[in-house]
């Protein structure tokens, strides 16, 4: 019975910490900077936004040319496509893959 007894004690001081999890925050992720041509201190991105079925993409121009886009499925993480040269050929620029390790390995020698 005493057993019982200090173990329901020992839950009931121990419900309280279980019971306030706090959420686990992450940091934004780091936005990439438009190419250096485009960089002027005094102009401020302009940014459209449109929607295409459950999706949202977000343009982003500096002195009417588009260097970034931001799309966010209505699945999934949120990616960039940037044109990181100037020149219109856009890559996909993910913050959280900062680390991209492409696998090597030897199969077979003959």
């Amino acid at each position: 019975m005493r057993l019982r007894q200090l173990l329901c004690l020992a839950l009931l001081v121990a419900a309280p910490a279980f019971a306030q999890d706090k959420p686990k925050l992450e940091p934004l992720p780091d936005v990439p900077p438009p190419p250096e041509n485009l960089q002027d201190e005094s102009s401020e991105p302009e940014v459209t936004i449109t929607t295409r079925g459950e999706e949202k993409i977000e343009e982003y121009r500096i002195n009417g040319q588009l260097y970034m886009v931001k799309v966010i499925p209505k699945v999934g993480a949120p990616y960039y496509l940037v044109d990181a040269k100037g020149d219109g050929v856009f890559s996909r620029y993910d913050p959280a893959d900062r680390k991209l390790s492409v696998p090597m390995w030897v199969i077979k020698r003959w």
